[in-house]
Parts: C-alpha cells; sequence; structure tokens
C-alpha cells in the first residue's frame, strides 16, 4: 500500500510539472546522459547537439507561440542505475521538465523509463540506447530511440567480419545491458554466416588489470577479439592488456568503443581495427555538419546526430500537439518522424515549426534519415570503419 501510494504521489507530482511546463513561457527538456563514468567523452558532445536544435528552435520564435526551449542537464552516470533513477527524478521534481532527451546507455536507460519516466507520463528520446531489451518494454508509448537496437549492430558487426574472411573470433562484452544483448545479437549472426564464436566473456568496468581476462580469450586460439564495451572504460583496458600481452593484434569493436579516446589512449597498434557504429550520410548529414560547424559544435562523434535529433523531435511534438503536457504530445512523435508531410533537415525546424502551427504535416528527415517504426524504433544506418594511420576512415555504410 505504502509503495502505491508513494507511486501516486509521484505520478502527481510528475503531472504537475508537465501541466506548469505546458502553460509556461519556458519549456524545460532534460538532457540525461553519462557526464561522468564510461563514455564520458562521448556525453558533451551529444547535449551540446541536443541543445543546438533547441537552440535553433528558440532563434525560430520557440513552441506554442513564443514558448522557448531550455535543456537541463543531469548525470545519468550510463553505468549506476540508482543514480540516474535519482536525477531522473530530480529533472521532473525539481526541473519539470517536459521530456527527457535520453538516458543514454540502456541499463540506465530501462530504469529511469521504468522508475521515473512511466510512472510520471513523461516522454524519452534517448539517442544511444541501443538494447534490444527495450523494443518490447512497457513504456506506454512514452519511449523513442533515435540509434537502431542492436539486435542490427549485431548483424552489421558479423557482415563486416564475414566479408573480410573472419570464420573465428573471441568476443568480450561489458556486464550490462548493452554488452550482453550486443553480444547475443553479434554472435548469432556471426555464426549464422558460418562464423565460430571461440569464447565469449563478460568483463567488468572499472578494473585496474585486464591480464587475466585477455588470457583467458586468448587461449582459445582466436586472432581477432570483438570488444562489445566502452571506450573510456574496461573496453580500453581489455585492447591495451591485449597489446601489452600480445594477446591479440586484431581487433572488432562496437559503437561504445568509437571514440577519439581510445586512439589516443592505444596509438598505433590500433591499426588495423574495423567497427561498426550509428551514422548517416546524404543531404541531412551533409546539413547538420554545416549547421554545427556555423554554431561552434562539433559534429563529427558517436551519437551527436541521433541527439540533435532527439531533441528536435520532441521540439515537433510539442508544436504538432499544440501542448507541452506529455500525455498529449507523445501521439504526434511518430506523426512527425514519418511521412506524410514536407521532408525537413536541420537547419529547417524554423520552416517545420510553421508548417505545424498552420496545420500542416512534417516528415522529419534530421541528421539520421529519421523513421521510426514499430514501437519508435529508429531504421538507422551504419559506418563501418577501419583505423588507419591514427585515425577512423570510412569503409561504407551499411
Amino acid at each position: 500500500m505504502r509503495r502505491t501510494l508513494l507511486a501516486s504521489a509521484a505520478m502527481a507530482l510528475g503531472l504537475a510539472a508537465a501541466a506548469t511546463a505546458a502553460r509556461a513561457d519556458e519549456i524545460k527538456i532534460g538532457v540525461l546522459l553519462g557526464y561522468t563514468g564510461p563514455i564520458e567523452s562521448l556525453t558533451p558532445g551529444m547535449a551540446d547537439s541536443a541543445e543546438l536544435a533547441m537552440s535553433e528552435v528558440n532563434a525560430a520564435g520557440g513552441v506554442l507561440g513564443g514558448a522557448t526551449l531550455t535543456g537541463v542537464r543531469a548525470d545519468s552516470t550510463c553505468v549506476d542505475a540508482a543514480a540516474a533513477t535519482a536525477a531522473a527524478e530530480r529533472l521532473v521534481t525539481s526541473e519539470g521538465v517536459a521530456a527527457i532527451m535520453g538516458a543514454d546507455c540502456s541499463g540506465v536507460t530501462i530504469a529511469t523509463l521504468n522508475n521515473v519516466a512511466v510512472p510520471n507520463g513523461l516522454v524519452m528520446i534517448s539517442p544511444s540506447a541501443t538494447s534490444p531489451a527495450l523494443t518490447d518494454i512497457e513504456d506506454q508509448g512514452l519511449f523513442f530511440r533515435t540509434a537502431p537496437s542492436d539486435a542490427r549492430q549485431g548483424e552489421v558487426l558479423a557482415s563486416i567480419l564475414a566479408d573480410r574472411g573472419v570464420t573465428e573470433i573471441a568476443v568480450t562484452y561489458t556486464n550490462n545491458d548493452y554488452g550482453k544483448g550486443l553480444s547475443d545479437s553479434f554472435q548469432a549472426a556471426f555464426e549464422a554466416k558460418g562464423g565460430a564464436v571461440l569464447i565469449s566473456a563478460a568483463h567488468e568496468d572499472g578494473k585496474a588489470d585486464y591480464s587475466a581476462e585477455v588470457a583467458a580469450l586468448s587461449a582459445s586460439g582466436a586472432e581477432w577479439l570483438a570488444v562489445l564495451g566502452y571506450a573510456d572504460q574496461g573496453g580500453v583496458g581489455v585492447i591495451r592488456a591485449a597489446v601489452d600481452t600480445g594477446g591479440f593484434e586484431k581487433f572488432a569493436l562496437g559503437d561504445g568503443m568509437f571514440a577519439e579516446s581510445l586512439i589516443d589512449a592505444i596509438g598505433s597498434d590500433l591499426n588495423g581495427t574495423v567497427g561498426s557504429v550509428p551514422w548517416s550520410e546524404g543531404e541531412g548529414a551533409d546539413a547538420f555538419v554545416k549547421l554545427a560547424e556555423d554554431s561552434g559544435v562539433d559534429p563529427d562523434g558517436s551519437f551527436r546526430r541521433e541527439s540533435y535529433d532527439a531533441a528536435a523531435l520532441i521540439a515537433l511534438a510539442i508544436q504538432a500537439a499544440g501542448s507541452a503536457d506529455p500525455a498529449e504530445f507523445k501521439a504526434k512523435v511518430l506523426d512527425v518522424a514519418n511521412a506524410p508531410g514536407e521532408k525537413i533537415l536541420p537547419g529547417e525546424l524554423g520552416k517545420a515549426l510553421k508548417i505545424l502551427a498552420d496545420g500542416g504535416d512534417v516528415d522529419y528527415v534530421g541528421a539520421t534519415n529519421v523513421e521510426l517504426i514499430g514501437p519508435g524504433e529508429a531504421a538507422g544506418t551504419y559506418r563501418e570503419y577501419e583505423v588507419k594511420d591514427g585515425a577512423y576512415e570510412t569503409v561504407t555504410f551499411r
């Protein structure tokens, strides 16, 4: 009974905050990302990109006849579910946010969705939570993501390796929802292509030495090691130990490993490494690069395009609904993301807001060729890359 009363009180607080946001001249949007933790080198650029979309909306006159958008940052830590939940609760109860752009890592996204967003009826659009477990989660129509599921990434990474003639591999993954989901997806796809995963073992983040883990992986006899972890945590530790001990020289990386900090840490020993990361090309991607560079935001980094698109979708859904109440605008997210309607690129949010205000329809293309399928899933494309001469080089898009 006490739990029920507390949940009811939380719901009331959330609804009151949303109602306040709907009436105000300022609408707050939570930017819930891991500013500390295993992807801390990635998240500042993600936050800047999300806030770039909000600034563009404000420069065009705001939403709902002049309400401005304000980003409120909160730290998900990426890995601490309790801390992420507390941060999300603060966004709801203290800041009165109308929606959350985030969270980032899959485990904390699941926790904040279940513990905060759903009980409070709050819309969340994640730019980077990719666990397949989020596909079927009970979200009451409140959760969306602009990065594709790891069910797709596993297939892409398996294809990258199969196309290079790799038939045997060792796999290590960070021991959480993201790592396990991507590992399972990759192994199923790799084996379906005739490959063999000789060993698949979790690693814990935060250790000072990973030589024992590398020794076990190397004992499998595999020449290639797939590292499905984080560039600022256990993933880089595993690669450093592999290089130092001579356990492996050939690496395949998941999206959580794509970061300049990894190249800085490993150096030339990373040359020849291949990997996949959600990315896009085309008119929308080019428009984002120009907009970001003109605004002093670095466009070249993981999930920056997805973050811009997540914030833009929130703004357009609010405008389409004529309300900042998430109970009203959650149903408009899919509408503004997909056809029919006039196609909208980065830098054209002002045009989209006017079309919606006049009763028209928009098809938000954005920076990532946005198309939301099923329960708010991103179809998505991936960048296949190889590290050459200490830099990430695009091979193709898949």
